[in-house]
């Protein structure tokens, strides 16, 4: 029982050797533009998520040389200059709009404009064999009129 409580422990707390980052920065001003640059960056293997929010190795390289270019007193327009000059517009959560970011920004209108007609265009032939198979009162009255005059 000692055994399998002990395994339990450790299995639970492996959180706790988790890596945690201590940095260290000369002013609040660094560290407020840190925080604000590893929220604005995007980790270009995870692309749903910040470079703050990622444990990928190259979000943690990323945030690595933010910091450095943070602490050597690099402005935030500087940094993320630097950033799409390596690694393209993609880096950033919000890029410019530009041609080459063009279809980031209309894209997902498109996809609403397509999923709009293609909901619209179902809803349309519902209908229409909805209205093919009723049938009127009028007409089965005189199907049912029709069979009573075979069966006579």
């Amino acid at each position: 029982m000692r055994v399998l409580v002990l395994i339990i422990s450790m299995v639970l707390s492996a959180s706790v050797f988790a890596k945690v980052e201590a940095l260290t920065f000369d002013t609040p001003q660094q560290e407020e533009t840190y925080k604000r640059l590893i929220g604005e960056l995007r980790c270009l293997v995870c692309q749903n998520q910040n470079i703050a929010d990622s444990n990928a190795e190259l979000a943690q390289d990323l945030r690595a040389r933010t910091y450095d270019l943070v602490k050597q007193g690099m402005s935030e327009q500087e940094i993320i200059d630097h950033m799409v000059q390596r690694y393209g517009d993609f880096v950033m959560y919000r890029p410019p709009l530009k041609s080459t970011t063009i279809f980031l920004w209309i894209g997902p209108f498109i996809l609403m404009f397509v999923a709009v007609v293609l909901v619209l265009l179902y809803v349309k032939r519902r209908r229409n064999e909805e209205q093919e198979t009723n049938v009127d009162d009028a007409k089965l009255d005189a199907a049912r009129k029709l069979l009573e005059s075979e069966k006579e």
